[in-house]
């Protein structure tokens, strides 16, 4: 049975750039993040560019994107937060569609690999910064001191407080990096279970059982396919939820 673990393996296609001992190529996880790029802006642009008052299938998918991000962001937010929709969107889309496209036979997932996430992540993170200092300057970090504790207490919370701040990008990250993986490898392994039962050399018994490990596969894509818009929404939410603290300055 093949190492389920081979299909995280990144393969440069060719070299873009090398200095020193650092080396910028294009790799199998690049195409899949310019494959996603690419779907979501043919699939949104064909939504919007021909609108109907009666909606076809597309352009009733992208109105249902848009409307659910949309409450998404008022809910969270709040009226104010109308403006970071742009950027909510994109990130749902982005995290959801790389998600699905890695579900498809020999596509790669990108967002199985910690580095797209984490890069991600920080986007996230950097961009909810400089939106909290932008409105609020050094106000911000109030953030750090929950209204209506003691002094001698802050002396306690807000270490605490900032650790919790600086360990957001990463538990973005690890989530959706740890789910997707996770989710792709017992595929891979049960689909591995159902090819070997199924070999010319098994036993008639081995063939028959043969139904189990592939049944199992059938019902873990189903489960991966739910799990991947999960993340995509998890995803999206906390954004909202740590946008939220930049505009608002709740603490």
């Amino acid at each position: 049975m093949q190492d389920p673990l081979h299909q995280f393996v990144i393969h440069p296609y060719f070299r873009i750039l090398k200095i020193g001992g650092i080396e910028l190529s294009f790799t199998n996880s690049s195409l899949a993040v310019v494959m996603d790029i690419v779907l979501i802006c043919v699939l949104m642009s064909m939504a919007i560019g021909g609108r109907k008052l009666i909606p076809g299938r597309l352009q009733a998918l992208a109105e249902i994107f848009h409307r659910f991000i949309a409450n998404l962001v008022e809910d969270n937010i709040g009226p104010r937060g109308q403006k970071y929709f742009p950027f909510v969107f994109s990130v749902f889309l982005f995290v959801l569609f790389g998600n699905l496209l890695g579900m498809i036979p020999g596509a790669f997932t990108f967002t199985s690999h910690i580095v797209a996430t984490f890069t991600l992540a920080m986007i996230v993170f950097l961009s909810v910064t400089v939106v909290g200092f932008r409105r609020h300057g050094l106000k911000y970090f109030g953030i750090l001191a929950p209204g209506g504790v003691s002094g001698g207490l802050l002396f306690f919370l807000v270490p605490i407080e900032l650790i919790s701040y600086l360990s957001r990008p990463i538990s973005l990250a690890i989530r959706l990096f740890a789910n997707m993986m996770a989710g792709h490898t017992m595929m891979k392994v049960f689909a591995g279970f159902a090819v070997m039962l199924s070999s010319s050399d098994a036993g008639s018994f081995s063939r028959a059982a043969n139904v189990i490990p592939l049944a199992a596969n059938v019902m873990l894509t189903g489960f991966e396919i739910a799990v991947a818009l999960l993340q995509a929404y998890v995803f999206a939410i906390l954004t909202c939820v740590y946008m939220n603290d930049a505009v608002n300055l709740h603490h």
